[in-house]
């Protein structure tokens, strides 16, 4: 049975594909080029500091990119694309969850946190000015 290889560098230029992300955001994320994208996404294996930073700004596993195999990835995109007549290809994708109130949430969330730090600044900025008038 022959050794399949695993290309790293592939893997995360088809995670970063699928997910409709471009060279130059991901090196925005990264604080480096997009030269330097294209160059990691040439090579076949990523250093793992690299790949788990990678991993986390895409979402998926470091695991789904250092094992994916090339007939894998062909039919992960062969079975989330199809073709149809309104649109070229068209993503098949059903959320159990709609996607708006996931954003919103997690917005909610950093909401609640900035506003309860905010609380606690005025909070303390009181006790400071009680403090500064005491004789």
């Amino acid at each position: 049975m022959q050794d399949k290889k695993i290309h790293q560098g592939r893997n995360i230029k088809r995670f970063r594909e699928m997910l409709g992300i471009k060279q130059e955001a991901l090196a925005l994320d990264l604080n480096c080029s997009q030269q330097k994208i294209s160059i990691l996404e040439q090579k076949e294996t990523v250093e793992k500091d690299m790949l788990e930073k990678i991993a986390g700004l895409l979402n998926v596993p470091v695991e789904a990119i250092e094992n994916m195999e090339e007939e894998q990835a062909i039919n992960i995109i062969a079975n989330t694309f199809h073709e149809s007549s309104a649109f070229a290809y068209t993503a098949n994708i059903k959320p159990t969850f709609h996607p708006l109130e996931e954003v919103l949430k997690l917005h909610g969330e950093k909401i609640a946190l900035y506003e309860r730090m905010l609380k606690e600044k005025d909070e303390m900025m009181a006790k400071l000015e009680q403090y500064l008038q005491k004789p």
